[in-house]
């Protein structure tokens, strides 16, 4: 088994717009492709873990989510670097679109998604990291056993410094961005 490194996509690896609606709203940080970069060349799994209410909200449909993430995958391919596994959750309790209305395993902070990754790649969990920019994605980490950084971009900033006094769970490192996270896991 093998540690791995799981990302949330918006405001972690590109900027933090909304719901991405059409691929040309999709703008990657350029520090991500270097940090994605560096997992691959040191041989970690690199997954994608994000939740994706806008298609239960009716915003736009799956052919836009994979037009989104083929970009993406494209994109990390021009610099030389992959995401080994891209999941997301389309789930949400009060859903417009029925198909997706449920409390699903994939919505985070649910573990269906490391369990599955974990599954389907051979991961252990207890040595992989979870980077991700909102309270939720410690917790989502936390709930297996992962360590966890919070990145100041997307909104971790904002959730940080205003709310982080009332937070259960505490990250394990505190990073300005994916590149400081990353090269954060590689001292380790």
């Amino acid at each position: 088994m093998k540690k791995a490194v799981f990302l949330d996509r918006d405001g972690t690896i590109n900027e933090e717009m909304g719901y991405i609606n059409h691929p040309d709203r999709l703008k990657i940080f350029p520090e991500a492709f270097t940090a994605v970069k560096m997992l691959n060349e040191n041989n970690i799994p690199v997954v994608l873990v994000s939740n994706q209410a806008g298609l239960a909200r009716g915003y736009f449909d799956e052919k836009v989510m994979f037009l989104v993430h083929k970009k993406m995958a494209d994109e990390f391919k021009m610099f030389g670097a992959r995401l080994d596994l891209v999941l997301y959750s389309p789930f949400l309790k009060d859903a417009k679109i029925e198909k997706y209305r449920c409390d699903h395993p994939f919505r985070k902070p649910n573990t269906g998604m490391l369990l599955f990754a974990a599954k389907h790649l051979n991961i252990d969990l207890n040595s992989s990291y979870m980077v991700g920019d909102r309270y939720k994605d410690i917790v989502f980490a936390r709930k297996e056993n992962l360590k966890s950084i919070l990145v100041l971009t997307g909104y971790g900033k904002g959730e940080y410094q205003y709310q982080s006094s009332s937070w259960k769970e505490k990250p394990d490192y505190i990073a300005e961005n994916i590149l400081e996270g990353v090269k954060w896991i590689l001292e380790k």
